[in-house]
């Protein structure tokens, strides 16, 4: 299917960030564009809104004058709905309420020929339940951006249960044309990013709540090790803890209390005190002039150990070698009893990447004294930061060992309680199960949800692709390792897992 032609005009309705956002993208890339808000002298702002964002760019030499000028030539603000009557594409960015949407393109299906597209950019709402109260439902498709829409490169495509083929591949088709990455996304609850990114929240919410780590410390492993860009405290005071809740609330609602969606008492607290992140100055931070940063907690210098010996190998081995070698310290090899085994030997501690089980579950099931889990890292080399955690009966001075070997390689160290999966280890291998049930579920393919989290929310890997690296088996022995020990319905593993994990194949 073709996108629409750039003669083609577009018509957004709401003239908020979202709004002038997504007017601003398709007047860029060459479309007439009408813009409407019902709220007088709204849609003018808009577009003074996208005149001061062009004016920054032009400032910074990323476009011309002369392109500035083209651009705001295209669009212009509607006085009423019957003016968006030409357009080919209408496009709402307005409230997040079912009977508004479905109010609005009642009228839009009076005003607009009756092959106009209607789209809706709701992060939330079912464009199925949208399009049931539409006479022509089958023109109704959900046009998922991503705040702000000149920027991010998402754009889920959601195809209703009535959305017409042919008019869905032209929405995919003009996202594409637009310089998007358009993936497309069967109307479920959470769509493909707000289901898939649960993990990443609750995970994090999970370990503070049961002291496994605090705050900053979790946001400092996954950045420093996992590779994010932001912790998932920092985006969510940046989105808004109330946001965040409300969307957690509501993805567990529709899946009927699914306990994977289960919203965290942490959150509520905040909420409930008003403690919303950095638009009321205070969320799991302080903001403003006088606050002070907190730091990740971060375990003082110890001695380098005077021997390492590794056992095995892994995907990882080779970066650790390399560092291993670069710190100077000395370094045996030994070949492993089984075929996946990898340990690090040191005098009085033995250190091992942890695979869900608790260290003191492991340490009795695996005749390991002095046990010392670290944490997943997406690049050893490249992480400035590693989490241990240490069996119960394992001595301080094997922990401290520990410590000193990370520390020799360059990185800082924090010490976890012994929680099962530890850190960025639990939330990558939930990352990928979720994805590898919307799958299974049928609401995209495997490689829509890398490429929806990577240009949705700017992750460092896509999950499938992160549980390909890491290595099926290992992803889905880990949840029932991290299951086994909470007793929890939360961490059940995706069939799909458990599939290629049996096959041993990749998911992609």
């Amino acid at each position: 299917m073709q996108a629409l032609t750039t003669e083609q005009t577009i018509a957004v309705i709401g003239a908020g960030t979202m709004g002038a956002g997504v007017a601003q993208v398709a007047a860029t890339a060459g479309h007439p564009v009408l813009l409407f808000d019902h709220v007088a002298g709204a849609a003018q702002q808009g577009v003074s809104q996208i005149q001061k964002g062009l004016d920054k760019l032009l400032e910074r030499g990323r476009i011309t004058a002369e392109d500035r000028t083209a651009l705001l030539n295209r669009i212009h603000v509607a006085d009423d709905l019957n003016a968006l009557a030409p357009a080919a594409l209408v496009i709402e960015a307005i409230v997040e309420d079912l009977d508004i949407k479905q109010n609005l393109f009642k009228q839009l299906e009076a005003i607009c020929a009756p092959d106009t597209i209607l789209a809706s950019n709701t992060s939330s709402l079912s464009i199925t339940a949208i399009a049931a109260a539409l006479q022509r439902p089958q023109q109704l498709v959900g046009m998922h951006f991503f705040n702000p829409a000149p920027i991010m490169k998402l754009v889920e495509v959601i195809h209703g249960l009535a959305s017409d083929e042919a008019a869905v591949a032209t929405v995919f088709a003009t996202a594409q044309a637009w310089g998007k990455q358009a993936v497309y996304a069967r109307s479920t609850p959470g769509f493909i990013v707000n289901r898939v990114a649960r993990p990443f929240y609750g995970e994090a919410l999970r370990l503070v709540q049961e002291a496994g780590a605090d705050v900053p410390t979790v946001d400092a492993l996954l950045r420093e090790a996992g590779g994010f860009r932001m912790g998932p405290f920092e985006l969510m005071d940046l989105v808004g803890i109330d946001i965040s809740y409300a969307v957690t609330c509501a993805m567990q609602a529709a899946y009927y209390g699914d306990p994977r969606y289960a919203p965290s008492l942490l959150q509520r607290e905040r909420v409930d005190a008003g403690y919303l992140g950095r638009k009321t100055g205070r969320g799991f931070y302080e903001y403003g002039a006088q606050a002070t940063a907190p730091s990740a907690q971060t375990a003082p210098p110890a001695p380098a150990p005077a021997s390492v010996t590794v056992i095995g190998d892994a995907p990882f081995a080779d970066a650790l070698l390399t560092l291993i070698e670069q710190a100077g310290l000395p370094l045996e090899r030994e070949a492993a009893d089984q075929p996946g085994d990898f340990l690090i030997l040191l005098d009085e501690a033995v250190l091992a990447l942890t695979d869900g089980r608790m260290a003191t579950q492991a340490s009795v099931e695996d005749a390991l004294d002095g046990l010392v889990l670290f944490d997943l890292a997406l690049d050893y080399g490249k992480a400035t930061r590693i989490g241990l955690a240490k069996a119960d009966q394992t001595s301080e001075a094997a922990l401290q060992e520990a410590i000193g070997f990370w520390q020799a390689l360059g990185k800082q160290v924090s010490v976890l309680d012994d929680v099962p999966g530890l850190c960025v280890m639990r939330t990558v291998c939930m990352l990928a199960n979720e994805g590898a049930d919307a799958s299974r579920q049928q609401v995209c393919e495997l490689a829509a949800v890398d490429v929806a989290m990577q240009a949705g929310l700017n992750f460092p890997q896509g999950p499938i692709a992160w549980a390909d690296q890491l290595g099926v088996s290992r992803v889905a022995s880990t949840l029932d390792n991290i299951a086994f020990a909470y007793g929890d319905d939360h961490y059940r593993v995706s069939p799909l897992l458990v599939r290629k994990a049996w096959a041993d194949k990749t998911l992609l």
